[in-house]
């Protein structure tokens, strides 16, 4: 991509560039209107001034002593030797009232007939060359006089102007554009400053940045990297307590596995095999459900991201949460009761994350429960919201324990317990809005609510 410099400039030297032409464009037209007027002008006095001249009150000899010394002097005029070049390119003509030719200069164009009009017109002469001209009539002597000068006495002035006029002005853009350029880049130079201190930075480094002094430009900046800085520290922080709670819990189950097929190998009689298969058969059981606990906490963490909410009824979701489960349940010899009515629960949430809650505290009301006992599951409305229950009939919890049983791996009288059933329904619920809750029932057993926010 482009620099923020090249950019810069390119748009500053294009804006400059466009309005020197714009400018030129105006200038240029301007002048060629002012010279237009001003050589007019003058067209205009030179012939009153010969008027003047031509209407002196002299004898016919005299005046006509007058035109031949006027056209002597004319045709003698020299311009490269001791006159100026336009010379040639001005002229005039005096045409008495019979149409005759009195006075006139060998450069002027030819005409058949003396012009009829007055004022101003242009015309061509035998060379193809314009001539802008203006008519006189002199009423009181009845001459017609006419002043002229070539078109391009005035071209090559607009010429001349415009080009002591452009030239300064490319050769200030150019000046201008090298100062613009050092100027972007003494402005961009805090930017280039903190681009050199990031890459100097280690690789592993996630501290925070202090550059001082900053533009107040760059401050958002720096902010924002120093959040995305302490959101990646804080992530690695959880990947790495993860990490170390997961070796931590393998570690056991992995060896207890080691010794069950040990003694698998070890065993002399086909009881003790089939003792120890079973028993590696659960440890293997165990481990696959801390293996599956484990990535459903890695998915529940803050780093995930938000859930993907959807307007469902929560009483469908949670019927076919437990039918699911009823299988199981009934497999080990406990009855299972969804405790609710035919109206609507309606809710925005995310289906998948409750059929995990839901999953994991019939789970644990199950590995609690006595055998042939029963869970029910009930479902309500409350002002804020709906509340999912499971109530068992196992021995409740020690009001001392309460808080530590939301700890990650601490597992309270269940051996085949990874500890990570109740933390993943309070990650759940925190991230629904929401609560859990467990409470001693007066009849015996527990009940832990999910309060889920409408």
């Amino acid at each position: 991509m482009t620099s923020i410099r090249r950019r810069t400039l390119s748009l500053i030297i294009g804006l400059l560039l466009t309005g020197l032409l714009v400018i030129s464009v105006l200038n240029l037209h301007d002048s060629n209107h002012e010279i237009a007027e001003v050589y007019d002008a003058q067209l205009a006095q030179n012939a009153r001034l010969l008027q003047g001249v031509m209407s002196m009150p002299l004898a016919s000899k005299d005046q006509a002593d007058l035109y031949r010394a006027f056209n002597k002097a004319l045709g003698n005029a020299k311009p490269k030797v001791d006159g100026h070049p336009y010379e040639s390119k001005i002229a005039f003509q005096v045409w008495n009232p019979q149409g005759e030719l009195l006075v006139f200069t060998t450069s002027a164009p030819s005409f058949a007939a003396p012009p009829a009009q007055p004022g101003y017109s242009n015309v061509d002469d035998v060379n193809g060359r314009q001539w802008r001209g203006f008519v006189l009539k002199d009423k009181d002597n009845g001459l017609r006089i006419w002043v002229g000068e070539r078109d391009d006495v005035r071209s090559d002035l607009v010429g001349r102007i415009v080009r002591h006029t452009l030239w300064p002005n490319v050769l200030g853009s150019l000046i201008l554009a090298a100062m613009v350029w050092l100027a972007i880049g003494w402005g961009l130079k805090p930017l280039a400053d903190m681009a050199a201190t990031l890459r100097a930075r280690h690789s592993g480094s996630l501290e925070p940045m202090q550059l001082t002094p900053l533009p107040m430009e760059l401050e958002p900046m720096q902010a924002a990297l120093n959040r995305m800085l302490a959101q990646i520290q804080d992530m690695l922080g959880r990947e790495r307590r993860f990490i170390a709670d997961a070796a931590h819990e393998m570690r056991t189950p992995l060896a207890v596995l080691r010794v069950h097929a040990q003694n698998l190998l070890e065993a002399g009689t086909e009881t003790e095999r089939r003792e120890s298969l079973a028993f590696l058969i659960s440890g293997v059981d165990r481990t696959s459900r801390l293996v599956n606990q484990l990535l459903t906490m890695a998915r529940l963490e803050p780093s995930a991201g938000l859930p993907p909410v959807h307007a469902i009824d929560l009483a469908t979701t949670v019927r076919e949460t437990l039918i699911q489960l009823t299988p199981w349940l009934l497999s080990k010899g406990l009855e299972l009761v969804f405790d609710v009515d035919d109206a609507q629960y309606p809710v925005t949430t995310d289906a998948g994350a409750i059929n995990i809650a839901l999953t994991n505290l019939v789970t644990n009301a199950a590995n609690f429960s006595p055998e042939h006992g029963v869970i029910t599951v009930s479902l309500g409305k409350t002002a804020k919201g709906l509340v999912l229950s499971v109530d068992d009939q196992g021995p409740g919890i020690d009001e001392s324990q309460r808080e530590r049983l939301f700890e990650r791996f601490y597992s309270r009288g269940n051996a085949q317990g990874a500890g990570l059933g109740l933390t993943i329904v309070q990650a759940i619920a925190q991230r629904l809005g929401g609560q859990v809750r467990l409470d001693n029932l007066a009849a015996g057993g527990l009940r832990a609510s999910l309060e889920i926010p409408q």
